[in-house]
């Protein structure tokens, strides 16, 4: 479904948006309403739907202002325009915004609003009957959302616990208090030139293609790789099942029962189950049993042996359809080796990226403060677009004034190539 372009807010203002039919508005929809408010969780539900002055755009902007959208399928749901154009909004803002989406099918059978067979195809017939011109040319665009919603990881209630409604209530509120509990990754203080470095790989991981498919960063030490991972993580993390970005590899798996470790960790971030591992034969065993059927975003920073991919992805059937996994490392040979076709590597910031970058570190805003523009563009020459360095070097002289400082360090870049071991001579 194509994602609407008048999206206009990136915060969330509600944790959850129900939407629901009135069939259920007494009953299982206000029961489970109740329970989330309980909860603390923010709920947003329309008590105004037959409000005739909102439009129809002040109707669905929640949607875009809700984490989650819980949608409740009942017998009457798509007899319901206002529910079938939430639904559309719903499947838009997952796409568009990264949205969870959970489907719970009341009294109606996920077959018939997949097919929209049964009582849902007696609903559009009613439409088709009603209505003409424009109302009648949505009625593609309803379909094709009864088909994606359906689709979606949810529960059926009359499978759940033998369809006792309280014990199905309460299993959705554990599901979506763990849900809100995941947290967006730390990326970086200053995101200069990540968002438009984060697009470029996220065209290669192509999310919505049902493939399992494997994406490598890779590039020198302080090029931005994690960086630019933890930024892909945050704009995707929610159209999966299960997601765990497991950090710095390379030192971890030198660890006693280091790669074991990451096993257990990345068993844990996806099921949400303490697992312990004795092995790293067992841990592989595990992981080809229990994540097969899950949709996982995996990213896996800073790796530098076979044995470690071996551990943890050595193949793509350990994961369900749709999966993702991100590599970064400083070896593309190994990228090859594993037959990683898909392979980003990071460019250096640009002149204008790197005086927006160094500034920030170095003054606290977007350029350099009077006087210093001059000495700051020779700084950023000799530190060479690397986001690191210019990060390091910009702290460094954060609390300098003096211009005879500046100079001073200046000549200390010239005269010996930045690398980590020479932090402390710059000061």
């Amino acid at each position: 479904m194509a994602p609407s372009s008048t999206f206009s807010t990136s915060q969330w203002i509600y944790d959850v948006f129900l939407s629901y039919s009135s069939d259920t508005g007494n009953n299982f929809s206000d029961h489970l309403y109740a329970a989330l408010d309980q909860k603390g969780i923010d709920t947003y539900r329309d008590e105004l739907r037959r409000e005739k002055v909102q439009s129809m755009s002040e109707l669905l902007k929640p949607i875009e202002e809700s984490r989650i959208c819980i949608v409740v399928f009942s017998k009457n749901y798509a007899s319901s325009t206002r529910c079938l154009n939430e639904l559309v909004k719903i499947l838009e803002c997952r796409e568009a915004l990264g949205q969870w989406v959970l489907p719970v099918f009341y009294d109606v059978d996920p077959s018939d609003v997949r097919k929209q067979t049964g009582c849902v195809a007696a609903a559009f017939a009613k439409h088709e009957q009603s209505f003409k011109g424009e109302l009648l040319g949505k009625a593609k665009g309803w379909r094709a959302a009864l088909n994606a919603a359906a689709n979606l990881s949810g529960w059926d209630l009359p499978r759940v616990d033998n369809g006792h409604q309280s014990k199905c209530i309460q299993k959705i509120i554990e599901l979506i208090m763990s849900k809100l509990i995941e947290t967006s990754l730390d990326v970086a203080t200053y995101q200069v030139g990540i968002d438009t470095r984060a697009e470029e790989v996220n065209k290669l991981l192509s999310v919505q293609s049902n493939d399992v498919r494997i994406v490598g960063i890779c590039g020198i030490g302080g090029i931005g790789k994690t960086t630019i991972a933890k930024a892909v993580y945050n704009l995707i993390f929610h159209k999966f099942e299960g997601s765990s970005f497991i950090s710095n590899i390379r030192e971890a798996s030198k660890q006693p029962n280091g790669l074991a470790q990451l096993q257990e960790q990345l068993l844990y971030d996806v099921l949400k189950k303490d697992i312990r591992i004795s092995s790293v034969s067992r841990g592989i065993n595990l992981l080809k049993e229990r994540l097969p059927s899950k949709r996982v975003l995996l990213v896996l920073d800073d790796v530098d042996q076979s044995d470690q991919l071996n551990a943890l992805a050595r193949r793509l059937d350990w994961f369900g359809l749709g999966s993702r996994i991100i590599i970064t490392t400083r070896n593309e040979q190994l990228l090859n080796e594993f037959e990683v076709r898909n392979i980003y590597k990071p460019k250096e910031l640009n002149h204008d990226e790197s005086i927006q970058l160094f500034s920030w570190h170095a003054f606290g805003q977007d350029h350099p403060i009077d006087g210093y523009m001059e000495i700051s563009k020779h700084m950023v020459a000799c530190l060479g677009g690397l986001p690191s360095a210019l990060e390091d070097t910009g702290s460094r002289l954060f609390d300098r004034r003096s211009m005879p400082e500046w100079e001073s360090a200046l000549m200390k870049l010239k005269r010996y190539p930045y690398s980590y071991s020479q932090r402390q001579k710059l000061t």
